[in-house]
């Protein structure tokens, strides 16, 4: 298995303190965090992109840039782009401009997005969302093979001919795409329609509602036929609380239970909302890593079990001050890491991955 470091940049007080860090100390500590996480081994370090609620993440292609000129090896991925709320050609732009400063080490996840307040935002219908991502997702595509490209539009899109986006990717084709998935088979069916992996947002319901949308991906990706040559990568988040490792699973819930339940309590973002109330419910069904090691071990090995992951994605409570952040990710590596890779091998990523990879291989984690 690899492991992501998601941050999506949330932005709040620490309920329990009352302490909140300045925006550019806070959007610097996502820099930091990121060469951080690749000096101690994980794979891919994903920058979200909000447009609503208390986030600082409305620029997550500033925020690559800054990591892709601060680190050497780490993949850089994003958790989501927010694809139907954007213009195409910037987004082949900016992200190939990311993927040529960083060496090819850029792969994409995009979706709808899950706040709903963020299309009026963009002068957008929300029931269009759906129409929007397929099509511009098309026409991304497009942009990023061969030159120049024509688009066909859709619905709720405008057609674009000879359209030559610059800088080109790093690589013919353009970076990996995986495609975002929380609560519908859309997204689903759009990545096993491309032959693309799926990145099961699994971050605010119960194990099995994500089970059932990978099955169907596999499914559908079987039925698709023609992408017989790719491999059906799974990806998973580890939401509703993400990691905090202690000794014993008491002290991981004594020490986080009252952020963890502050933060719910405060937390108002429309169709981006957890039901995991207290750190005891989130702990035992939902995707929260809150425990010893072994517990942590053991989560892991029963998600991957139902999902089929090849990708772990996990994510800091970011109200804590950043060394006590970096202590979680330092044990986390040090006894959960070596672990689960071993448990659950993967192709991602590797000499065998049909997809290929542009990272040098002595910059490649074992």
């Amino acid at each position: 298995m690899r492991f992501q470091l998601l941050d999506i940049v949330p932005y709040q007080e620490d309920p329990v303190t009352g302490h909140i860090v300045p925006p550019s100390e806070r959007l610097a500590s996502v820099v930091e965090t990121a060469r951080f996480v690749e000096e101690l081994g994980f794979d891919s370090f994903a920058v979200g992109e909000r447009h609503a609620g208390p986030f600082l993440s409305a620029a997550p292609t500033v925020l690559l840039g800054a990591i892709a000129a601060s680190t050497s090896r780490i993949r850089l991925q994003t958790g989501v782009t927010v694809l139907s709320i954007l213009d195409p050609v910037r987004v082949a732009e900016d992200y190939a401009t990311v993927d040529q400063l960083s060496g090819g080490r850029l792969e994409l996840t995009v979706g709808k997005g899950n706040e709903v307040l963020q299309y009026p935002i963009f002068g957008l219908d929300l029931a269009d969302q759906w129409d929007l991502l397929a099509e511009k997702y098309a026409a991304l595509r497009a942009f990023w093979g061969p030159a120049p490209a024509d688009w066909a539009g859709g619905p709720a899109t405008h057609p674009q001919q000879g359209i030559t986006t610059l800088p080109r990717p790093f690589r013919p084709g353009g970076p990996r795409v995986w495609h975002g998935s929380a609560s519908s088979t859309v997204s689903v069916e759009l990545a096993a329609r491309w032959g693309d992996p799926l990145f099961s947002a699994n971050a605010i319901q119960p194990l099995e509602a994500y089970g059932v949308l990978v099955d169907r991906y596999r499914q559908a990706f079987a039925e698709a036929g023609r992408h017989t040559d790719r491999t059906p990568y799974v990806g998973a988040g580890a939401g509703a609380g993400g990691i905090f490792v202690a000794s014993t699973s008491q002290e991981a819930k004594r020490q986080y239970g009252p952020v963890y339940e502050g933060l719910v309590a405060r937390r108002n973002v429309p169709g981006n909302n957890t039901p995991f109330r207290d750190i005891d419910h989130a702990v035992a069904e939902g995707p929260a890593l809150v425990g010893s090691p072994q517990q942590v071990v053991d989560k892991i090995g029963r998600f991957h079990e139902r999902l089929g992951t090849d990708l772990q994605s996990v994510s800091l409570p970011t109200t804590l001050p950043l060394a006590d952040q970096f202590a979680t990710l330092e044990r986390f590596a040090a006894e959960v890491v070596p672990v689960v890779r071993a448990a659950y091998p993967t192709t991602l990523w590797t000499a065998a991955d049909a997809h290929g990879s542009t990272v040098p291989a002595e910059r490649v984690a074992a």
